[in-house]
């Protein structure tokens, strides 16, 4: 049985996303990267984002657009961007967080030290992505193979399980989902097709197979 997302990022940070019944037990991914993103998550409310929960995890907000968001999963910590593709990464930190992202859109983290061994990088990235949303720029739309709904390529994006399973469909399964969430134009109701469909695209399903 599938569990409810929290909704308060409060919740993220005592308890987990709430994805999985490892949620609110010693196990829970975030209660073992809870220094780490105890320490991502003070960087980021000192650079001025606004935080909030979506899809279960910390994402924070500047001039209205979604700038970052975090993740925990059990061997590395993630720090997502959206609209990475806009981001110079001098560093070279950004990697490719699935098999359908585009441009590499995350800082991941293999020890919860490198939160404070990176933290200029970090605090930089962010000021970048803020100047970025301030301006109202947005990268240029690259053709992809499968048209799909932006929700679900974040969604896919965050995912990287959801991503792979997604990648491994035939490419009439791909275009069935996307069909299916072009349905409508309301966003709110193409993130709750997608978490409907979750457990049909892991297990291999198109939107019409039951």
């Amino acid at each position: 049985m599938q569990r409810a997302m929290i909704t308060d990022v409060a919740d993220y940070f005592r308890d987990g996303c709430g994805r999985c019944d490892r949620f609110a037990t010693p196990d829970c991914s975030a209660r073992f990267w809870a220094q780490g993103l105890a320490e991502l998550r003070a960087l980021s409310l000192a650079v001025g984002l606004t935080e909030t929960a979506k899809w279960g995890h910390p994402t924070y907000m500047f001039a209205g657009r979604k700038i970052a968001i975090f993740g925990a999963r059990r061997g590395d910590m993630r720090l997502t961007f959206f609209n990475a593709a806009l981001l110079r990464d001098p560093e070279g930190v950004l990697e490719k967080q699935g098999p359908n992202t585009q441009t590499p859109d995350m800082i991941c983290f293999r020890s919860s030290s490198e939160v404070a061994e990176k933290a200029p990088i970090i605090t930089a990235y962010l000021t970048e992505a803020m100047g970025y949303a301030s301006a109202g720029i947005l990268p240029k739309k690259t053709p992809r193979e499968v048209e799909m709904p932006p929700e679900l390529i974040e969604a896919l994006d965050f995912d990287p399980d959801l991503a792979e399973a997604f990648a491994a469909l035939t490419p009439g399964r791909q275009k069935s989902w996307a069909f299916h969430l072009n349905t409508t134009q309301n966003p709110a109701t193409r993130f709750a097709r997608i978490a409907r469909a979750r457990g049909k695209i892991l297990a291999g399903k198109g939107a019409l197979e039951r």
